[in-house]
């Protein structure tokens, strides 16, 4: 099963990360004034999404990876084909001339949840045309990912990206889906999330999104109230576990889905999953991997050496994940590796440069990795 790919899809574009002094700390208000200016220490440029963030991490592991994205034929076009060809991976980013290519600006104010300046680009006319035959041969899994990001995959109730996990289901490969953030004022923010998910979580074995992305999908109600009590800071700090994420997991099991991953950033994971009989949907993934079935818990982070930016975590933690399941790891170890991936990716300011191999992850959890249990799980 390893040797079999992962085949990774969606959102592409370039990250540009102008790198704050140590110092700057404080909330937001205090730190973007108005007229004020601030003297930074360099700019990071990275390709990012989820194409990017989560490909390259599968290939950093050890998994053999295809990538589909789509990019315009333009200098961050030109820039995305660079990066990707010094992976080895570039067979399957597409240009498009009458696009141009996705920019993200990220403002990581260090002590604070990331900003982001973003422009989609080719992403909004990304559709199952995008996704080639040839890269999904052989492939054990695919994944999809940032569909808010992306316009073609919210219109007309999520019918595009329902044809693209409804093909790919239809190959016997299992699926895997992760989201992004929405803002409320974007054509994504009206769109009727919690009926895309019905719709599409049927043909979806693994869904991981953030519990942010989740609640805003959701519960917007509950949403609204606990972004109003964090009073300009992470909702994390705010939310409760059984009150706001566990009802949640369960509905994501009422709509389909088999596997579901809640990231809880600092604080842990929280997981769900399906019966035997809806694993078994999910092609040979569950051949070799038991007990899987019914399972419910939290998984706490583990405490990095430092922390340098958020970027890229969710993405790094979702790739370990995955490849783990492919390995046959258990439940357990694989939600073990997938908070190892995340806490080693925090140390660095791009996705990859904190990445550790899938061996060093796991040698670093069997030597007895400190996990953050202080202001972890609130009840």
């Amino acid at each position: 099963m390893v040797h079999k790919k992962i085949a990774v899809a969606g959102h592409i574009c370039v990250d540009l990360t102008p790198v704050f002094p140590p110092g700057e700390k404080g909330s937001v208000r205090e730190a973007l004034v108005p007229g004020r200016l601030l003297h930074m220490e360099g700019m990071d440029i990275h390709t990012g999404g989820v194409v990017s963030n989560t490909g390259l991490a599968l290939k950093k592991l050890g998994a053999s990876v295809e990538l589909m994205g789509k990019v315009g034929k333009d200098e961050l076009g030109r820039l995305v084909l660079e990066i990707m060809r010094s992976h080895g991976i570039c067979r399957g980013i597409t240009e498009d001339d009458s696009c141009t290519t996705s920019y993200t600006i990220a403002l990581a104010i260090p002590g604070l949840d990331r900003i982001f300046l973003h422009n989609p680009g080719a992403n909004d006319t990304y559709a199952s045309e995008d996704i080639r035959e040839e890269g999904l041969e052989d492939a054990a899994l695919f994944h999809f990912g940032y569909p808010p990001l992306m316009r073609r995959m919210y219109e007309n109730g999520g019918r595009e990206l329902l044809r693209i996990f409804r093909r790919v289901k239809e190959k016997g490969i299992a699926t895997s889906l992760d989201m992004a953030a929405v803002d409320a004022d974007s054509d994504a923010g009206k769109a009727d999330w919690r009926e895309i998910l019905k719709s599409v979580l049927p043909y979806v074995d693994f869904f991981m999104p953030s519990a942010e992305e989740l609640l805003f999908m959701m519960d917007r109600e509950r949403y609204d109230f606990l972004q109003k009590a964090a009073d300009g800071g992470e909702i994390l700090q705010v939310l409760e576990i059984d009150r706001d994420i566990r009802p949640l997991g369960e509905a994501l099991i009422q709509m389909g889905a088999a596997v579901v991953l809640i990231k809880c950033g600092a604080l842990g994971i929280y997981y769900r999953t399906a019966s035997k009989e809806r694993l078994k949907k999910a092609g040979k993934l569950f051949e070799e991997t038991g007990q899987w079935e019914n399972r419910e818990g939290f998984e706490k982070s583990y405490k990095p050496e430092r922390v340098l930016s958020g970027t890229g975590a969710g993405d790094t933690t979702i790739a370990a994940f995955l490849l783990a399941a492919l390995k046959g790891r258990s439940l357990e170890q694989s939600l073990k590796v997938a908070a190892a991936a995340g806490a080693s990716c925090v140390e660095a300011l791009d996705a990859l440069g904190g990445l550790k191999s899938f061996e060093e992850l796991e040698r670093k959890i069997r030597n007895g990795w400190e996990k953050n249990e202080s202001g972890g799980v609130r009840p």
